[in-house]
């Protein structure tokens, strides 16, 4: 039978028995088998309004909203599954391949870590691939020469770690808060450092920054380097992670010791969600013993820490072990929301100071542009240039960007925020103890 011709029959019975679940539940599986994503979503969605605890239906939204590429949705439906249980296969397998395409591969090794200890004959291909899981032989013999920075190739080196950055607070629009708070941390330290000793304050500490993505996390950590002429090294997850036993504890001790010997010295982590992944879910995984580094790095037991500053960037705190928090560890959480009014207009006055332009009204795109990110306003203006050439092609004669064409590219593109505030609200409405997300409802409101 064709599949469309599957359809309207299930529909026509449906139309008989509206309450039938089992059927509705069978009409989305064949609406998504067939690529019909988002009717499938809709389905999904009326059979587990009253069927709440269907997780055949959880799943198969889950894997819908991953189809639609809606990989936030798609995340909060399979964390739930992993957490209520039981264990199922192909939810491990799904939600690493969805944190995996958000960004976050820290957790996705976790979870895939995990589907490999409870079903070791059922591993996948791909993720096999991008972890490095196979192929394992005997782990190589590293002793202190490591650490040198000129140790034997493969090894991570000063000269690969630090970064130049040539950039500074003025280069930054907006993010005021932000910046009064890392000035307090280290910039005023080095300005006063008699009238800190005396109440006994360090230069530096750790600082996280959370928020919607594209809003100048990064960017405020490498300005903050620049405005002090310190050294700036950023931290991946992939300068971490090594697939042999005990060799990504040894790289995160060499991260802190370069930060350490080039103090002043601003360290900053992105997606520090990757490495700072909840403890309690990783079980006896190797990511807990990173982390259980990580930690011990940052208090500095055995180095002082004095002129280090640490700053985390995360889109997802909510996946964050709440140890990273303590107080002497990133001891000041930050929200970093879209720029305000002011913020945008300041923003495209960087962004457009090169740009060929003629009579731009910043004032009016910024008001026409609430809940853009500064990536946004990026791409506004890389759209109307994009407009630009496309008739300068035609006419061979470029002209300057107006307000007419940032306005016709603010209307094109649409806030990447509002997703990720969908999200954070539903943590902050249902799991907000600490009042850690107290940021987001004032935000939100």
């Amino acid at each position: 039978m064709d599949i469309n011709d599957l359809l309207q029959n299930l529909r026509e019975a449906l139309e008989i028995t509206p309450d039938n679940d089992k059927l509705r539940a069978h009409l989305a599986q064949t609406l998504l088998t067939a690529g019909k994503a988002e009717e499938a979503t809709t389905e999904y969605k009326r059979v587990l309004e009253t069927s709440p605890r269907d997780s055949k239906s959880k799943l198969g939204l889950a894997k819908a909203y991953s189809a639609m590429q809606q990989w936030s949705a798609a995340i909060v439906i399979l964390e739930d599954l992993h957490k209520q249980g039981p264990p199922d296969h192909d939810v491990h397998l799904l939600y690493s391949r969805v944190l995996l395409q958000e960004g976050s591969n820290g957790k996705a090794m976790d979870i895939y870590e995990e589907l490999l200890k409870r079903w070791p004959d059922r591993p996948d291909a791909d993720l096999d691939e991008q972890f490095r899981v196979t192929g394992q032989g005997p782990e190589p013999d590293y002793d202190d020469e490591d650490y040198e920075d000129d140790g034997p190739p493969g090894d991570l080196r000063a000269s690969d770690l630090i970064v130049k950055t040539d950039v500074s607070f003025a280069d930054v629009g907006g993010m005021q808060g932000v910046k009064d708070e890392i000035s307090m941390k280290i910039i005023q330290p080095l300005l006063h450092p008699d009238l800190y000793k005396a109440y006994g304050k360090k230069i530096g500490g750790g600082i996280l920054l959370y928020g919607p993505p594209g809003c100048g996390k990064t960017h405020i950590a490498r300005a903050t380097a620049g405005e002090i002429k310190a050294t700036f090294i950023s931290m991946g997850i992939s300068d971490v992670l090594d697939m042999w036993i005990g060799k990504s504890e040894r790289n995160m001790h060499r991260v802190f010791e370069v930060a350490r010997k080039n103090a002043p010295c601003v360290l900053f982590i992105d997606e520090i969600d990757a490495l700072g992944a909840n403890r309690s879910h990783m079980r006896q995984s190797a990511g807990s013993h990173v982390i259980n580094q990580f930690l011990t790095e940052m208090d500095g037991i055995d180095a002082d820490n004095e002129g280090l500053l640490i700053i985390g960037a995360t889109n997802m705190p909510w996946h964050i072990d709440p140890a990273f928090r303590r107080p002497g560890r990133f001891d000041r959480t930050i929200f970093v929301p879209p720029p305000d009014a002011e913020g945008r207009e300041s923003i495209l006055e960087i962004l457009l100071k090169s740009k060929p332009t003629k009579d731009v009204d910043l004032r009016t795109i910024a008001k026409k542009t609430e809940h853009f990110s500064g990536a946004d306003l990026k791409a506004v203006i890389d759209i109307a240039i994009e407009e630009k050439l496309r008739s300068a092609m035609k006419t061979g004669v470029p002209e300057p960007m107006t307000t007419k064409d940032l306005l016709k590219g603010a209307g094109t593109h649409k806030a990447t925020t509002r997703e990720w505030f969908i999200t954070a609200k539903n943590y902050a409405l249902y799991a907000n103890e600490s009042g850690l997300y107290d940021e987001i409802l004032k935000y939100t409101k």
